[in-house]
């Protein structure tokens, strides 16, 4: 099972929502993992739209990072009154290495919490905790849901840590994108790694594997005019390995222009895609704006890598 992991920010919000058909017909194997940055019409309507295809997914009710990083009585909240009665989803908690026991306990054993519909609990484990018996402990005690899935990030745990949880509920987690510091600097790269998670993680002993996609772990506000514009499209080899193609503007010596560089990137992607035999909705999207020369803002670019990324994925296991 895949569960790709989303920050809650409006264009991936927005991919999710434009293939929720697709997650539909594959709703066994596909579970996004959803950490709300902003508190907006986006992600209520998202959520809304995800219940309505009865999709499993799992909200982060104490997010990391974005404006709702103390904000888990909004989510809550948004949760209670929005997906009243939907039972087809967890409530995600993040493990890290910051918050005490207490802080754990405290989250689940609260009257918005315990009213929630969900099926069930997620905990996504972004450290290592030597403590990791007492959490579980208390969280059970507090909450009568069962914890459905443990999403344990390889890259930040050690290698015996995840054997703390039932092999049932595992589900490995990494960032595999080549992230660069700038756009540009995809120019020299062209072609990276991703994974291979989606060969192996039954035989690992693992319930199903978790990513960030082709954005990285790394998160950002944005906000700024880029020099240059990259487009970053997940595809397969012939050893059914997962590679990005990174298609980069040339103009990039100011932020004048983002249509054109948009273009200069855009006729790179399809010059491969018509020697490639990779077909999902997102590269029938490209081709359409590269047929109609229009720019569809940066945003949208996003979302389009999320959309192929995603379906690829889905067309794998």
């Amino acid at each position: 099972m895949y569960f790709p992991y989303l920050r809650g920010k409006q264009f991936e919000l927005i991919a999710l929502r434009e293939i929720c058909d697709i997650m539909a017909a594959n709703d066994s194997k596909v579970s996004p993992i959803i950490e709300p940055v902003k508190d907006s019409p986006t992600l209520k309507k998202t959520l809304i739209e995800l219940s309505r295809e009865n999709i499993n997914y799992n909200v982060i009710i104490n997010p990391g990072v974005g404006d709702l990083v103390k904000s888990s009585g909004n989510i809550l909240n948004l949760l209670k009154k929005d997906l009243a009665g939907y039972t087809n989803y967890q409530a995600a908690i993040i493990i890290d290495g910051s918050k005490d026991v207490k802080y754990y306990a405290n989250l689940v054993n609260n009257q918005d919490f315990q009213q929630l519909s969900c099926s069930g609990i997620t905990l996504i484990h972004i450290a290592g905790r030597e403590d990791i018996t007492n959490i579980l402990k208390y969280i059970q005690h507090y909450s009568e849901l069962p914890i459905i899935n443990n999403v344990v990030h390889l890259g930040k745990t050690n290698r015996r840590y995840y054997r703390n949880f039932e092999s049932t509920t595992l589900v490995t987690l990494d960032d595999f994108f080549c992230c660069q510091q700038k756009n540009a600097d995809y120019l020299s790269i062209d072609d990276s790694e991703f994974s291979e998670e989606h060969l192996f993680y039954k035989q690992d002993g693992f319930k199903g594997f978790s990513d960030f996609l082709t954005i990285g772990d790394i998160y950002s506000d944005g906000g700024f005019l880029p020099y240059a514009i990259a487009i970053h499209l997940s595809y397969i080899t012939r050893q059914n390995k997962i590679r990005v193609k990174h298609f980069v503007s040339d103009s990039n010596m100011d932020t004048t222009d983002i249509g054109g560089k948009f273009e200069e990137a855009l006729n790179k992607l399809i010059y491969w895609c018509n020697t490639s035999t990779l077909d999902t909705r997102a590269i029938s999207e490209f081709k359409e704006l590269h047929n109609n020369g229009h720019f569809p803002g940066l945003g949208s670019i996003k979302k389009l890598s999320v959309m192929n990324h995603i379906e690829l994925v889905l067309s794998l296991i």
